[in-house]
């Protein structure tokens, strides 16, 4: 499944949420990532990100579809990082 997650985090802990999806997404922007992930590691990502926040402060919104084709983009201004799939 095609995966957009966007996080809220206290400073304290951006930089192990930072490491933890870059280890399973593309970098987008400030707090927001991309990418395809099986349902398997899409919970195990979870499962260790449930571990770095707290949950009475910080959030994470996950938006999914089946395939990224579904999904339409539209960047406005600089695009921080561009993932472009064309060789």
């Amino acid at each position: 499944m095609y995966i957009i997650l966007v996080y809220d985090i206290d400073q304290k802990r951006v930089g192990k949420m930072l490491k933890l999806c870059r280890r399973y997404l593309n970098w987008i922007q400030n707090s927001v990532f991309e990418g395809e992930l099986t349902e398997v590691k899409l919970k195990e990502l979870l499962l260790k990100a449930k571990e770095i926040i707290d949950p009475s402060y910080d959030s994470i919104i996950i938006f999914s579809s089946r395939q990224e084709k579904w999904l339409d983009k539209q960047v406005v201004g600089l695009e921080k990082n561009n993932l472009d799939n064309m060789f």
